[in-house]
This record gives structure tokens, C-alpha cells and sequence, in this order.
């Protein structure tokens, strides 16, 4: 394996990534520069392997495609082999408990990537395993997409991240908007969430949140206002209302509620910043090209739900680089935790 050269990972070497609190502000951002040059590596077909002879576990509960993808191409990509185990073969969580698993898997695997429902599943694998372990998504936590956020953002701005401001619009209820606004306190940012108050962050999360903000100076706000909460963002994101499995019966209470908060036209104009970006995890429903989206559409007569397809397929619209920095942040966590 090789070291990248002038940066200094021994901190991060051997450690577990299971929530963003993990890390200092200095270390995310050290592993945002280690993505930026790693996707210059590879653009550039100069690409050195750091892992090779690395074997990584990837637990898949539930469905991903770019969780997965980012996984094992970045890890071919550095020499490592990966072995999926998914919802499906295995006996994690019914025949075999989440400890006993972790001490047979970290006796055969250098690293661990888990992605599924409790938090505590990934918290007893990084307990337990004796290796790195990486939280692909969790109920509460989605780490490794707030670095691919970070990085894009950082990519579209010409401004210290300090001095960046996003807001989150929709069901701040979730793991991305949890993050989003503990990631963004982390590193001294400009984050507001918009959205229902039943909808909100945990209480926890936003004690969280505001600690951390006492410490990097990051400006925090959470409200119902759209208007306000979008005014002079340089980011609008949102993220998913409905998903496949949800009750149908359950559509028309959450459309209802979340529909003020649907990103369009009007909402970047709203910024009053010409250069606003919109951002979304993925996947969306901004058409009716999906079978959710169909089932929708029969429903509720609507062709869209969080985003128009208007804002998705505008310039405006950096989806599609923040799923490519999914595969660079996600490969650099790996370099950073098994590199030497």
C-alpha cells in the first residue's frame, strides 16, 4: 500500500466512521482534500493503489445504488476486493446477532461498510469488529453523504465553507436533514432547516447541533418559514417524502403537508442568489418515469413531489456531481482508515 504523499492520515488510520460527530472539523475537511486529490488521480489516469490485498465486507439491509457503487468501484479502483452480503444469504440480525457478527467478520475482513436501519447495529459492529467500520445509512446517520455534500459544495463556491449558507427544505425528520444540520454546526457553516415543526430534527439532534455550533460559530436555524429560510442561500436541498413500501393510505397526509415545501422556480428565485445550486440525495421524484412516481401521479394528480422536474433538469441542478462525489469521499474514507 502506499501513503498519498504531504498528508497527514495517521490520525485516521484504523478509525470507524459511524456518525459525522466522529470526526473533528479538521478531519472531515482532511478527508475532503484526500477525495479532491484522489478524483484528480483518477480523471487524470494517474491513479496510484493504496489498498492493495484489502479485504472489505459491504452490509447491505436495505436496496442502495450509490452507496453500493461508490464501494466497490473505489475499492477495485485501489486494488481492495469487496464481498457483498445483502438483506438476503446471511444470517445478520436473525440467526446471528450483530456482535457475534462483527467478531467473525473482523477476524476475515480488513473494513466493514453497513447500511441499514439502527444506528446501534452499526455502533456494536465498530465496537466489536476489531476493524474499521463505515456507516453507509442509517435511520439516524448518513455520514458518507455529507462528506460527498461538503466536497460538491465546496466545488461550486468560491468562499471559505464558513461563510456558506444551505437550506434544507421538506421532512427535516429524517437522516439526511440530521446530518445535514450537524455536519453543517461541525464546520462553522450557514445551515437552516424549512420545514413542518412536527417534521423538525429530533431534540437531540438540534442539542447536538447547537453545541457544536457554540464551538465553530456556525449560525443554526430551524423554522417553518420557506421564504426565510431560503433567503441568501447559496444551497437549496431537499430529499425524498414518500418512499416505496410507505403506506399509500399515508400519501395524501405527508403530500399535504410537505407541498408548501416543494423546491421550483419560485423557491430559487426566493434566494435572490442568481448562482443558487439545488441539491438532492437521490433518488427523486421529479417525474412520473418511476413506478412510485406513477402511483403518485394516479393518486394525487401531481407530477412531482419535492422537486419540479423544471428545477432538477436545470442548470442550476448538481445532483449528478454530488453522486459522482459519492465515489471519491467514500474511497478517500477507505485510503484514510486502511491506506499505510
Amino acid at each position: 500500500m502506499h501513503a498519498i504523499e504531504n498528508d497527514d492520515l495517521t490520525h485516521l488510520h484504523g478509525r470507524s466512521l459511524l456518525k459525522e460527530v466522529d470526526l473533528t472539523k479538521q478531519e472531515f475537511l482532511t478527508i475532503i482534500d484526500l477525495a479532491a486529490r484522489l478524483r484528480e488521480e483518477k480523471r487524470t489516469g494517474t491513479e496510484r493503489q493504496r489498498l492493495v490485498g484489502a479485504n472489505i465486507a459491504l452490509i447491505f439491509e436495505k436496496a442502495s445504488t450509490r452507496t453500493r457503487s461508490a464501494f466497490e468501484v473505489g475499492a477495485h479502483d485501489q486494488g481492495a476486493h469487496v464481498t457483498y452480503l445483502g438483506p438476503e444469504g446471511t444470517h445478520i440480525g436473525q440467526g446471528e446477532s450483530m456482535k457475534d457478527t462483527a467478531r467473525v467478520l473482523g477476524r476475515m475482513f480488513d473494513g466493514i461498510e453497513y447500511r441499514g436501519f439502527a444506528q446501534d447495529s452499526v455502533e456494536i459492529l465498530g465496537r466489536f469488529a476489531g476493524v474499521p467500520v463505515w456507516n453507509g445509512l442509517t435511520d439516524q446517520w448518513h455520514p458518507t453523504q455529507m462528506l460527498a455534500d461538503i466536497l460538491t459544495m465546496r466545488d461550486h463556491v468560491d468562499k471559505p465553507l464558513d461563510r456558506v449558507g444551505y437550506c434544507y427544505l421538506g421532512d427535516a425528520s429524517n437522516n439526511t436533514a440530521s446530518s445535514l444540520l450537524v455536519t453543517g454546526a461541525l464546520l462553522g457553516m450557514d445551515v437552516r432547516i424549512a420545514a413542518p415543526e412536527e417534521l423538525w430534527p429530533s431534540s437531540d439532534v438540534q442539542t447536538i447541533a447547537r453545541e457544536l455550533a457554540a464551538q465553530s460559530g456556525a449560525r443554526v436555524h430551524i423554522g417553518a418559514d420557506v421564504l426565510g429560510g431560503v433567503e441568501g442561500a447559496d444551497f437549496v436541498y431537499t430529499d425524498v417524502w414518500v418512499s416505496m413500501g410507505q403506506p399509500a393510505s399515508d400519501w395524501d397526509t405527508r403530500i399535504g403537508q410537505l407541498l408548501p415545501y416543494q423546491v421550483n422556480a419560485d423557491t430559487l428565485k426566493a434566494t435572490g442568489n442568481p448562482d443558487v445550486k439545488f441539491m438532492h440525495c437521490l433518488p427523486a421524484l421529479h417525474n412520473t418515469e418511476t413506478e412510485l412516481g406513477r402511483q403518485i401521479f394516479d393518486k394525487s394528480n401531481l407530477t412531482a413531489l419535492e422537486v419540479t422536474d423544471e428545477v432538477f433538469e436545470s442548470a442550476a441542478s448538481i445532483v449528478f456531481d454530488q453522486a459522482e462525489n459519492r465515489l471519491h469521499t467514500i474511497k478517500a474514507v477507505m485510503v484514510a482508515s486502511l491506506g499505510s
